[in-house]
């Protein structure tokens, strides 16, 4: 008997053509949360910055471009990459946490939902193809990559477009240092159903979330300058907190998703993981080996973008897959019969992983 497998047939990725360099916040005032300026000149500052998250630069929109522009340029790049006929498309699921959002103005728009944008963008006439958005932090590129998969293996879908896109420079408060890690940018991928006598594609998943205290670890609060408008609100976060939870929590949904497709450990030959900070998607990953007794992380396991990139939120990963298949990342490739851990981690706090074999 055949199994019916999900599997990547295409995919495609938008970085914006704005590069910001880590220059451009020398002159920057920053304030803590509490009204005062921060400590130190903005070399000081800026070199700090670079050296806890390994960003030289990020990407930003052209002032006419919002999040659903950006992700209709990615599903085009992903359709043709996999050679479809779009009004085949059962589901476009898209992963995004601010809507739409317009240069100068801090006002979501997410009515209609940004996937019925992108279907209108696409010229899809289909009544059949249905588009809907998942909001479910950073990780919800892969989330949306885990509930096609459920709908495939169940025989309620057969192709799906699963994209990512965010425009995160349009949310956060320029007062505060937590601006130089965002970014923009947008991922997608063509996920299909196919028959085979190998297990193949996504073969197990893993997802966890906390919602206590976690739960406002990432929000909307006002700008850090003194005496600026409350009502006014911004993308925050409470970094320490983040990085702390992502350290206990991350390596055990990996590890979760990698028992669960009975593949050993020495057969992992990429962990693609949300490019939030490189610090700690590197102790993320040791963690995740030590768990089997692994001292060594394997060289040349973990791919990076975020140095050049920032972090564009569920952007990063299917980002990052699209660079590897299109020969845009020399050091990494990704060959038939390779095992992949896709994992993210971010606000809600929710955490996800699947396993994946080329």
């Amino acid at each position: 008997m055949k199994n019916i497998n999900t599997v990547i047939t295409g995919s495609g990725s938008y970085t914006p053509e704005v590069i910001i360099p880590n220059q451009y916040f020398l002159k920057h005032i920053f304030y803590e949360k509490d009204g005062t300026v921060v400590d130190g000149n903005g070399l000081e500052v800026v070199e700090k910055f670079k050296d806890i998250t390994g960003i030289r630069e990020r990407r930003w929109v052209k002032e006419g471009q919002t999040a659903s522009d950006i992700a209709a340029i990615a599903a085009e790049k992903a359709i043709a990459d996999a050679g479809i006929d779009r009004e085949t498309i059962d589901q476009i699921i898209l992963a995004e946490n601010f809507g739409d959002v317009c240069k100068d103005s801090i006002q979501t728009d997410q009515l209609p939902s940004l996937a019925s944008r992108v279907k209108n963008k696409l010229g899809i006439k289909n009544p059949n193809c249905i588009p809907y958005d998942i909001i479910f932090g950073c990780p919800g590129w892969i989330q949306g990559m885990i509930q096609a998969d459920s709908y495939i293996r169940s025989g309620m879908a057969k192709r799906c477009l699963v994209i990512g896109a965010e425009t995160l420079s349009r949310v956060v408060d320029k007062y505060d240092r937590d601006t130089m890690i965002f970014s923009d940018g947008a991922g997608a991928t063509i996920l299909e159903g196919v028959e085979s006598d190998e297990k193949v594609g996504i073969l197990s998943t893993a997802m966890a979330s906390h919602t206590q205290e976690e739960a406002s670890y990432l929000y909307l609060g006002k700008s850090n300058a003194p005496e600026s408008d409350p009502k006014v609100r911004y993308m925050k976060m409470l970094g320490r907190k983040i990085y702390e939870y992502s350290l206990m929590h991350v390596p055990s949904a990996m590890k979760a998703a990698l028992d669960r497709s009975g593949i050993p450990i020495e057969e992992v030959n990429k962990i693609l993981i949300h490019q939030a900070n490189e610090k700690m998607d590197e102790a993320i990953v040791q963690r995740f080996y030590k768990l089997y007794k692994i001292r060594e992380v394997p060289n040349n396991i973990m791919p990076m973008s975020i140095h050049e990139l920032g972090n564009s939120s569920v952007a990063t990963v299917p980002t990052l897959y699209d660079m590897i298949v299109k020969g845009q990342l020399p050091d990494h490739k990704i060959n038939k019969g390779d095992v992949v851990i896709f994992a993210s981690v971010g606000a809600g706090m929710n955490i996800n992983s699947f396993v994946y074999k080329f």
